[in-house]
């Protein structure tokens, strides 16, 4: 059985891989592909299909250390990562609406983490 900390810990790096996984499918989405099997199978696409099922596994070894109700709390910490990892490798702007979206999440995570 794996303790509370460690459950925790690796929920947050599932978010942050599924984060990762997300700008590497939205890079692949802004390619133009030779033809549409292409859209779809190409490194960019399974490498973040990849790296969504390499989550799912840690999730699978996080929830037995934690509550059920508790892991879609701490896995919504994936939308800040998103956001952050998208202005940094993507070049998006972070708005004042994205900002607020996301303290929003950080309050829920916040009030109902407890």
């Amino acid at each position: 059985m794996i303790n509370r900390n460690s459950a925790i810990i690796i929920i947050l790096i599932s978010s942050f891989i599924v984060a990762i996984s997300q700008c590497i499918l939205k890079s692949s989405a802004n390619k133009k592909h030779k033809n549409i099997i292409w859209e779809y199978l190409n490194f960019r696409v399974i490498f973040g299909y990849g790296l969504f099922m390499l989550s799912l596994s840690l999730n699978v070894i996080a929830y037995q250390g934690i509550p059920y109700k508790l892991g879609p709390i701490i896995a919504s910490t994936s939308y800040i990562f998103i956001m952050i990892l998208s202005s940094l490798i993507l070049k998006e702007k972070i708005t004042k609406r994205k900002i607020l979206g996301n303290a929003l999440i950080l309050i829920g995570i916040i009030i109902f983490g407890n």
